[in-house]
C-alpha cells in the first residue's frame, strides 16, 4: 500500500514538474527540459497570456510584437518580432526555453532548433486543447498547481455555457481574399459548443470561399474576426441574407476567439450570447 506521504510526494512532482522531463511537443519533436526555465521567450500572444496567468512575469524575458494582454504586464518586455521572428533578438535574450506555435511559426521554430536553442512547440484548436496547453506549460515551467487551478476554472466556465438555438453561422476571418473558418479551428469549436452550426464546417482550417457559396447557404448569423460589418452588409446581393436582414452580423474581438489562452471561455460566452440574439 502506498502511504499518504508518498502519494502526496508523487502528486507534488506531477504538478510542479520533475526535471529533467522529456515530452513530445505539438510538432511531434521529442523535447527534454533539463531544469525549471527561468528565461522564457514567448513567440505567440496566446502563450504569453498563459505564462502571465501562471505568474511567470519575471521569467518571461521576450514576447512577440503582437502581444497586447495583459497590457500593463507586457509593457516594457523586449519584442522579438511578429509573423517573422528575429532570430538574432531571440538568441540575444539567452533563453532557456522558447515557446512558439507551429501553426504560426513552423519554419522559424525549425531554425531556432538548428541554433540549438531549447524550443517547445504548443498548439490548440479547441477549448479542450487550450486546457491541455495550459496544463503542459504549467508542468514544463514548474507551475503545475497554478495550471491545474486555471484549467479547472476554464472547464467549469465552459461547462456552464448553455447552447443557444441551432442557428447556422458563417465565420469570416478576412475579406481580401475572403477566408472562412472551417472545422479544426478554435472559433469553429466555440461556435459548435455554443450551439451553432458552421456553414463551412465540412471544410478544414481557414479556407478561401466564393461569395456565392455564402449566399447559397444563407447563414442566420455572421461572425467576423475583423472590424468589417458595415462593409460586409454592403456587398451586392447580401442584403437578402437572413443574418443581414435580422441584424445578426457581429464583429468579434479576435483575441477572445482565436487565441487558445485563458480568455477563450470569454469568447465562448460571447458567441453563445450572440447566437441567442443577445448583445
Amino acid at each position: 500500500m502506498v502511504s499518504f506521504a508518498a502519494a502526496s510526494t508523487c502528486l507534488a512532482l506531477a504538478l510542479s514538474g520533475a526535471y529533467p522531463m522529456t515530452l513530445t511537443d505539438a510538432s511531434g519533436v521529442r523535447v527534454t527540459v533539463r531544469a525549471r526555465p527561468v528565461r522564457i521567450v514567448s513567440m505567440a500572444p496566446s502563450v504569453t497570456e498563459v505564462l502571465f496567468a501562471l505568474g511567470l512575469d519575471r521569467e518571461v524575458v521576450g514576447i512577440s510584437d503582437s502581444d497586447d494582454y495583459p497590457p500593463e504586464r507586457v509593457r516594457g518586455k523586449p519584442r522579438v518580432g511578429g509573423a517573422v521572428v528575429s532570430l538574432e533578438r531571440v538568441v540575444a535574450l539567452k533563453p532557456d526555453l522558447v515557446v512558439g506555435m507551429p501553426s504560426l511559426q513552423h519554419d522559424q521554430l525549425v531554425r531556432l532548433r538548428a541554433l540549438r536553442l531549447p524550443v517547445l512547440a504548443v498548439d490548440a484548436a479547441s477549448v479542450d486543447g487550450t486546457v491541455d496547453l495550459v496544463r503542459l506549460l504549467g508542468r514544463v515551467t514548474g507551475r503545475g498547481r497554478e495550471a491545474e487551478g486555471l484549467s479547472l476554472l476554464l472547464r467549469r466556465r465552459a461547462a456552464a455555457v448553455r447552447p443557444s438555438g441551432r442557428r447556422t453561422a458563417y465565420i469570416e476571418v478576412w475579406h481580401e481574399p475572403v477566408l472562412a473558418a472551417g472545422r479544426a479551428t478554435l472559433v469553429d469549436d466555440l461556435v459548435t459548443r455554443a450551439g451553432g452550426a458552421n456553414i463551412f464546417g465540412n471544410r478544414r482550417g481557414y479556407v478561401p470561399v466564393p461569395l456565392e457559396d455564402v449566399l447559397s447557404r444563407n447563414p442566420q448569423v455572421i461572425l467576423l474576426l475583423y472590424p468589417g460589418g458595415d462593409r460586409l452588409r454592403g456587398r451586392p446581393g447580401w442584403a437578402v441574407l437572413d443574418a443581414v436582414r435580422a441584424g445578426r452580423v457581429y464583429d468579434l474581438p479576435t483575441s477572445l476567439v482565436a487565441r487558445p489562452g485563458p480568455r477563450v471561455v470569454e469568447g465562448l460566452e460571447l458567441i453563445a450570447r450572440l447566437l441567442g440574439n443577445g448583445r
